[in-house]
């Protein structure tokens, strides 16, 4: 217990599982918390006396049963082995911890999700940016970024590591920025220093500087990549060649997204928990590495014209040479997760097992190679010509390991024939033991007259001869009797014992030279982790592109044309996740969205709840984002002029945790699309102002149109709501026209045709949906009552109320004491100078200019 509490005192913070001979055991608070998540038996060491402390454990073989269910519970687990053999030692075994595994930093198969990468990411609070890092040590994937609040925001969103280093400094304000929700560990703030990091990356790339990489001037996120390799070395992970490079996530590269827009379009994850996301409808990926990719992909849109392109090309190749595709698929079916498999090599962590998983993953790659050669597209051959062969490192493999190599290499006969004479040599005593012992049965069996005599082995004394009681007289004197059972008895002799110690030897000769010839092999074959991890991506890469012609051959999906101009138009484009969705011989409606800068600027769409308006905005910025990743789209045709950054604000999402009302969040959301606007912008807002009452929610929502209308960007945008007020807009504005969903209005019930139409929706048929949703007939005849009798009190007077506000601005400009004057002075007096961008500035002279226009 003195040697567990020394070990524990390094790790406060770990679960620590000690090696107590067959058994990992846990003492105390450890003891308890390993109880409840794995769901073992809790007992008590010293019971009543002052050492009494809790006990919980589990056998050592049963490692991988338990580890992940530690890891997934986000605790971090320190594994303490034994250093040496206890038959060596007369004194306390030497124990110390071998690796400390935590959500983050996990090479254990069932830690991991193959289609999914484990990040451990680092964050650095600098002055000016905040740095961010992000690695998965199962991969070798190293990236790093920096930028403000927002941009961090969203990779954290984007990458969802599972684990963050965060400095102890600033803890309540990592908290206070993203929330709650992230695993941390906070590590000291020395930690987070620049010319420790740059010397930390430097010693491990073994470069004199990070130049070649083209992060050296990223001062913030180097600084949080250095703290990451701190935590490797902490974490005892020190073999990790197989991190050949840290990457720049390049944020001028993709297309923006903030995270509300990844929420509202459900990307990949879902706050209801059945909601089918994006990602499971085009996921066709047949490799974990390409899985993996998707996911980068689908979270970075490009914004490179040539790259989607060239992506594009290579999709309508596969669509047209089908066989090319089928031989495609069916190879990379073959091929296991390459970059963990190396990453395992590296590591030192690999089974031989899975070193012939790798050398037949390595053998799928030929036919790929060759046939890509052989393609007409440009993209396929480069691909072709990049995929290393590895001839060496396969001849290597197959020349040293059985093809059916164990699980384990001490399970024995891992290592082929012919690669070291005296393993052969060793085999051949061990395995002729068999007819060798029963040779000695037969001989000893005549000689004695003992015929039921016979040979066995147990592991208290070894090989022993066995003897029924009828016999027992015929037993010669020289036999040593070892055990007396109930109807035998047990013998042992001289000849027997020398040859347990030939065949034993043997046995422990063969396990050391099997063991010392595959850590010669391992060590040989980190040589080839570059060549292996870009077959890996190169794979990855063919292996999503396959995945987008699949897509497109089952669903119907066409190539998008992607330009430079400011123009978007899809005809007939459907919403790919609900068009999986509806029932068999459902057709769904599809409609056609046309956006411009010169006359279509702002669509306003009107229609009742129900019709459809929601799907329309999502499927126009899944339309856009799925043709910028380089995927054919659900549409009879699309032109898109590129976009660079998609903001949606869809649907109401209380953030009560953090007392923030729908209404609060909504304005939030919506001041972020407002401030952060581009030329290339895609804006998608439904039901602004809603959270608030009617005229407050009308004055806000129009006032927000205005403003992006006004705007010098003139950034696309759809705009959904239920106030048919703002149809009035399109008589003021020039950019701005209506649009509604269609509905049939039938004698006493409504049905919805879900087309987008020309024109404004006269109402919104919120009592017949409330109908439709078995409200009781007296709640929706009341409601029909209060309607007339609100229509006929208050109908217009919103709207009248904003044409005498335009009315009077419309009055002679030329009278010194004009209210249009007087209007202008407020304006100008009430505004803040230091507060205003200069876009806001050019938008409030040019409000100015259009009220003395009008006059």
């Amino acid at each position: 217990m003195k040697q567990y509490n020394e070990i524990k005192s390094k790790y406060p913070d770990a679960c620590l599982l000690f090696r107590v001979g067959d058994f990992y055991e846990t003492f105390g608070e450890d003891a308890v918390r390993a109880a409840k998540i794995l769901g073992i038996v809790l007992t008590k060491r010293g019971a009543g006396s002052e050492t009494e402390t809790a006990l919980a454990g589990f056998p050592h073989h049963s490692l991988n049963t338990y580890l992940p269910k530690l890891v997934k519970a986000g605790l971090r687990v320190a594994i303490c082995d034994q250093l040496e053999d206890p038959k060596m030692t007369k004194t306390i075994v030497k124990r110390g911890v071998t690796e400390l595994v935590t959500p983050g930093v996990a090479m254990n198969d069932e830690v991991l999700q193959s289609n999914s990468n484990n990040f451990l990411a680092s964050v650095y609070f600098g002055r000016k940016n905040i740095g961010i890092s992000f690695l998965d040590v199962s991969t070798g994937e190293f990236l790093t970024s920096q930028g403000n609040e927002e941009y961090i925001d969203k990779l954290l969103q984007n990458f969802a590591p599972s684990e963050i280093l965060v400095p102890k400094d600033n803890k309540s304000e990592f908290k206070e920025k993203f929330g709650e929700d992230f695993n941390t560990f906070y590590l000291e703030d020395w930690i987070y220093k620049q010319d420790y990091a740059e010397e930390s990356l430097t010693n491990h790339f073994q470069t004199n500087s990070l130049k070649g990489f083209g992060v050296e001037e990223l001062t913030e996120g180097i600084i949080a990549s250095g703290a990451v390799l701190y935590y490797l070395s902490e974490t005892q992970h020190n073999k990790i060649q197989h991190i050949t490079a840290i990457h720049r996530i390049a944020e001028d590269a993709y297309v923006w997204m903030d995270r509300f827009t990844i929420r509202n379009l459900e990307l990949y994850h879902s706050y209801n928990p059945n909601a089918v996301t994006l990602l499971d409808v085009i996921d066709k990926t047949i490799s974990p590495m390409g899985g993996r990719l998707l996911k980068r992909w689908l979270a970075l849109p490009l914004k490179d014209l040539n790259k989607i392109k060239g992506r594009h090309e290579v999709v309508s190749y596969l669509q047209e040479n089908y066989d090319i595709l089928k031989t495609f698929q069916q190879q990379i079916k073959q091929i296991s997760d390459l970059e963990r498999l190396i990453s395992k090599i590296a590591a030192g962590k690999v089974s031989p097992r899975e070193v012939v998983l790798l050398c037949e993953s390595l053998e799928a790659i030929i036919p790929i190679k060759n046939l890509a050669l052989q393609s007409k597209n440009e993209a396929l051959k480069v691909i072709g010509d990049s995929l290393h062969s590895c001839d060496l490192l396969r001849e290597k493999i197959k020349t040293t390991l059985n093809p059916e190599a164990p699980v384990a290499i001490n399970k024995g006969n891992a290592i082929a024939k012919g690669i070291h004479p005296e393993l052969d040599d060793l085999r051949a005593i061990s395995t002729s033991g068999k007819e060798y012992l029963e040779a000695i049965e037969r001989r000893e069996s005549e000689k004695t007259g003992i015929s039921s005599l016979k040979i066995s082995f147990n592991n208290v004394f070894g090989y022993y001869i066995e003897v029924r009681n009828t016999h027992k007289d015929k037993v010669p004197e020289d036999w040593i009797r070892k055990q007396t059972l109930v109807n035998a008895e047990r013998y042992i002799t001289e000849e027997l014992k020398e040859y347990e110690a030939k065949i034993l030897g043997a046995e422990e000769k063969i396990q050391q030279l099997e063991s010392q010839i595959f850590e010669q092999l391992i060590a040989w074959m980190a040589t080839y982790i570059k060549p292996v991890q870009l077959n890996a991506n190169l794979v990855a890469q063919l292996d999503c592109l396959t995945s987008f012609t699949q897509l497109a051959i089952e669903n119907k999906f066409v190539r998008p044309e992607i330009t430079d101009s400011f123009n978007l138009e899809i005809k007939n484009g459907r919403h790919p996740v609900i068009e999986k969705q509806l029932p068999v011989g459902v057709p769904y409606i599809a409609n056609d969205v046309l956006l411009n800068t010169e006359n279509q600027q702002i669509i306003m769409i009107t229609g009742p709840n129900m019709s459809g308006k929601s799907a329309i905005l999502r499927q126009t910025a899944l339309i856009v984002l799925l043709a910028q990743m380089g995927c054919f789209v659900p549409a009879e045709s699309a032109k898109i002029g590129l976009v660079d950054k998609i903001f949606t604000r869809v649907g109401a999402s209380d953030n009560i945790s953090m007392g923030e009302s729908t209404f609060m969040v909504e304005m939030n959301e919506t001041a972020s699309i407002l401030n952060n606007l581009s030329n290339r912008s895609l804006v998608l807002l439904d039901e602004i102002g809603r959270g608030t009452s009617t005229y407050d929610g009308i004055s806000i929502a129009w006032a927000i149109a205005e403003y992006l209308h006004e705007h010098p960007g003139k950034p696309k945008t759809l705009f959904a709501t239920h106030y048919h007020e703002l149809n009035e807009m399109t008589e003021i504005f020039e950019r701005i026209k209506n649009f509604n969903v269609s509905v049939k209005e039938l004698k006493d019930n409504v049905l919805f045709l879900r087309k987008l139409v020309e024109g404004g929706s006269a109402h919104s048929f919120g009592i017949h949906v409330a109908k439709m949703a078995g409200m009781p007939q007296t709640v929706v005849a009341k409601a029909q009552k209060l309607l007339k009798k609100l229509e006929k009190d208050h109908g217009g007077e919103v709207l009248h109320g904003i044409k005498n506000q335009k009315e009077e601005m419309q009055l002679s400009i030329f009278n010194l004491d004009d209210p249009l004057l007087e209007e202008i002075k407020e304006e100008i007096l009430n505004l803040d100078i230091n507060t205003l961008t200069p876009v806001e500035a050019l938008m409030k002279l040019n409000e100015i200019k259009r009220m003395l226009t009008k006059k």
